[in-house]
């Protein structure tokens, strides 16, 4: 009883805090996944090779924040807003994206 007490202590106030808002709430996730007008910091770019090198290039670094502009009837491609530019990607790049919303 006592181990599943501390462990719920743990849970609430002990979590890492988001690097953009300093929230314990934010969880990472796909760009896949984020809605339309939905905004999200880059956290983390998984792909690596040619993909990966491609996917920087374009300005999705960690620490970017971009907005979801728009989506394609089909849901691919996306339109990204980052840096003051539109920027589409197919879905099959943006599970290579790692973000943090809030």
């Amino acid at each position: 009883m006592l181990a599943a007490g501390v462990y719920t202590v743990y849970r609430l106030f002990m979590r890492p805090k988001c690097g953009s808002c300093g929230s314990q709430t934010c969880a990472p996730a796909s760009l896949r996944t984020l809605a339309k007008g939905q905004k999200a910091v880059i956290a983390a770019i998984t792909a690596e090779g040619e993909m990966g090198r491609r996917i920087r290039d374009m300005g999705l670094v960690p620490g970017v924040e971009i907005q979801v502009v728009g989506r394609a009837p089909l849901k691919d491609p996306v339109a990204l807003r980052l840096m003051g530019f539109t920027l589409t990607l197919r879905n099959r790049e943006a599970d290579f994206i790692t973000v943090r919303f809030c």
